[in-house]
């Protein structure tokens, strides 16, 4: 198999010849069709995120046909369509885990990250967290919908019932998630980078009825915002956009630090919530309302050995959606 592989101390990946390996008891061998380039590889290669477990291929937006079997798997069969997140392995028997809290489990394992993931043209993964695909989807379309998807899925949950949806950083996941709210009726208010008129122009066209920059104070309330970009400062400046009651989701895995606000954009009984993982329900109600509403991600290819340039370029916000990787 070829992979790229991260290690340690190094901040590029390298393109390397593995020898492929045979699923286990429970695990499913994949022959990968497309991987979407996540904002959290960027961390792992960036040093953000310290637990990688290294040498690992990064990727954890796997999209693939079911190659072989292990003699535990029940429910698939080879040439199987099926997906793979970020949350790669549970315990099964911590609290969390016992109260359908998979995504809080005590002694997880993240795809990409501790587990080889999908920068390759193969790999394994344990079946119980591979998701069946829809057909009708393109593989590289289908791809970040695997965390960019079930992501912003999990923090548009947390918002409840709100109306009016603030989105700060309009990448992947809010590109997606701005296609899921207008179906369901939704309003969307996209803050980008200040002067960004493309991510401006882009958050329109899929049907946010307001764009502007994340400076920008709306004269009207919020009934709830969701950050995806990874910086602080943005938990006030949409605390002071929220009505009372209100909750601001930070829906990234690392975040810098938020600078010290005032307690009364707090007060009122608004709310700051983080958004960690997913659940196999996440994941098995978002891809069946996905292909309900006929989502479409926006991707950006890039051969497999390119995975280098993909990750600079979402560094840099040289593209609008998402970044994928075809092998």
């Amino acid at each position: 198999m070829k992979a790229m592989v991260l290690h340690k101390s190094e901040r590029r990946l390298v393109e390397e010849v593995l020898p492929s390996k045979e699923p286990a008891d429970n695990q499913l061998g994949i022959n990968v069709k497309a991987c979407g380039v996540c904002r959290t590889d960027l961390h792992i290669v960036d040093g953000d995120l310290s637990n990688a477990a290294f040498p690992i291929i990064p990727g954890h937006e796997i999209v693939g046909e079911v190659a072989a079997i292990g003699p535990q798997v029940k429910g698939f069969k080879i040439g199987d369509r099926v997906g793979i997140p970020w949350l790669g392995h549970t315990c099964g028997t911590c609290p969390y885990c016992v109260n359908h809290q998979e995504n809080l489990c005590d002694h997880p394992k993240f795809t990409g990250y501790q587990i080889d993931g999908g920068f390759a043209d193969y790999t394994v993964a344990d079946a119980r967290y591979c998701f069946p695909l829809n057909s009708s989807l393109d593989w590289a379309e289908a791809a970040p919908l695997l965390c960019a998807g079930l992501i912003g899925y999990r923090s548009y949950r947390m918002a409840g019932s709100a109306k009016k949806i603030g989105i700060y950083g309009f990448g992947a996941a809010a590109h997606i998630l701005t296609q899921f709210a207008v179906k369901q009726d939704r309003e969307v208010y996209a803050f980008t980078k200040p002067g960004d008129a493309k991510a401006q122009q882009f958050a329109a066209s899929l049907g946010a009825i307001w764009v502007g920059s994340s400076d920008e104070v709306l004269t009207e309330t919020l009934d709830a915002a969701i950050i995806f970009a990874p910086l602080g400062p943005l938990v006030p400046a949409a605390l002071r956009s929220l009505k009372k009651g209100g909750a601001v989701i930070c829906g990234g895995i690392h975040m810098s630090d938020i600078p010290q606000f005032s307690y009364d954009i707090l007060w009122g009984e608004r709310q700051i919530k983080s958004v960690a993982n997913l659940t196999r329900q996440d994941g098995d109600e978002f891809l069946r309302l996905a292909s309900e509403y006929q989502i479409r991600p926006s991707v950006h290819r890039y051969a497999l050995s390119d995975a280098n340039s993909a990750l600079e370029d979402l560094r840099q916000g040289a593209f609008e959606g998402a970044a994928v990787l075809v092998p």
